[in-house]
C-alpha cells in the first residue's frame, strides 16, 4: 500500500468512529438586531465602507445615467452578465484580458446584502472585469437586495459558481503604516446602481 492509500484509509476509519453531529439549521445572521430593510440597509452600509449608490426608475434611466458617466472614461471592462447594449454606451471596450488597461469596469452583480453592505459578486461575470479597473460600476436589481447574509445565500443555493466575491465598497488596506490607502487590491471607486 503506497502513502496516499495509507492516509485515505486513516482517515476513512477516523470518519466511521466520529459520532454523526445534526446540522444545526439556518444561520440566523451575526447581528443581534433585526435587520435593516434590505434596500435602506444596504445603502447605509456600502456607503458608510466608501461605496457610492445610484437608485435609477428601470433600464432606461440607467442607461442615460451610464451613458453620461462614462463620457469621462476612454477605455471600458465589461462584465459576462452586463446586458449587451451597455458597450455602445460609452467608451471603447477592452478586449477580453486586456482589462488591465481599462479606465472603467462594469459589472452585473448577484445581488446585495443590507446587514454587511456587500455586492455579491459572481466569478463567472469576470472577476478581471471586477478587479483591474480603477473604477468600477456594478449593476444591481433592487429584487436581488437581501437583509441578510443568510438570505443572499439561500437565494444562490441551486445555481453557485466555483466562487462568490462579496464587494464591501472601494478596495482598502492599513497595512503599512495603518495608513488607509483606498484601490490597493481591487477598484478605488465602487458605483452600485440600482434599478
Amino acid at each position: 500500500m503506497n502513502t496516499r492509500d495509507q492516509i485515505l484509509t486513516a482517515i476513512r476509519a477516523a470518519r466511521e468512529r466520529r459520532t454523526p453531529v445534526e446540522h444545526p439549521g439556518r444561520f440566523g445572521g451575526w447581528r443581534p438586531v433585526e435587520p435593516p430593510p434590505p434596500l435602506e440597509g444596504f445603502e447605509a452600509m456600502f456607503t458608510q465602507a466608501g461605496g457610492e449608490v445610484v437608485h435609477v426608475s428601470g433600464t432606461v434611466e440607467r442607461d442615460d445615467w451610464l451613458r453620461t458617466f462614462l463620457a469621462e472614461f476612454q477605455h471600458l471592462s465589461m462584465g459576462a452578465g452586463v446586458p449587451p447594449g451597455i458597450a455602445d454606451l460609452g467608451p471603447t471596450r477592452i478586449n477580453p484580458g486586456d482589462e488591465h488597461a481599462a479606465d472603467v469596469g462594469v459589472s452585473m452583480a448577484r445581488g446585495a446584502i443590507a446587514e454587511t453592505g456587500s455586492l455579491m459578486m459572481d466569478a463567472r461575470d469576470g472577476r478581471r472585469a471586477q478587479l483591474l479597473p480603477p473604477v468600477l460600476v456594478v449593476l444591481v436589481d433592487r429584487s436581488t437586495v437581501h437583509a441578510t447574509v443568510a438570505d443572499a445565500f439561500e437565494s444562490a443555493r441551486g445555481d453557485l459558481s466555483a466562487a462568490i466575491g462579496l464587494h464591501s465598497g472601494p478596495s482598502k488596506s492599513a497595512d503599512i503604516g495603518q495608513v488607509m490607502v483606498k484601490g490597493v487590491h481591487g477598484p478605488g471607486r465602487v458605483i452600485a446602481v440600482l434599478a
